[in-house]
């Protein structure tokens, strides 16, 4: 998370940093499940990453967070502001490229 609030405030804004932003998130999101419910299957804990981060996007269709961010910007870092669909691509690449991780050192600590 640290490193995604280090990308967000730091660097200048553009399509890389976007798309870095994006999949640090996806990966806060994927890990925070991972630390709330530790035994849950990789695969699971991906369903539930990519549809939490699928939701948060599609929020952002009804202008709520923006204006939730005029009031308190900090909703933001978790809302976003404005719909972008490159964004939908890659939070499922990057929870996919984290399940698998997962699935591979779990197999690899067996």
């Amino acid at each position: 998370m640290l490193a995604g609030l280090l990308v967000h405030g730091f660097l200048p804004d553009t399509a890389a940093t976007d798309i870095a932003g994006d999949a640090l998130y996806a990966s806060a999101v994927f890990l925070g499940l991972v630390l709330v419910a530790p035994r849950s299957h990789p695969l699971l804990v991906a369903g539930i990453a990519a549809a939490w981060c699928l939701a948060v996007e599609l929020f952002q269709l009804t202008g709520i967070p923006l204006a939730l961010g005029a009031v308190f910007p900090p909703a933001m870092l978790v809302l976003g502001t404005v719909f972008d669909a490159r964004d939908l691509v890659v939070y499922l690449i990057s929870v996919a490229v984290i399940a698998i991780g997962d699935l591979t050192l779990r197999r690899i600590g067996r």
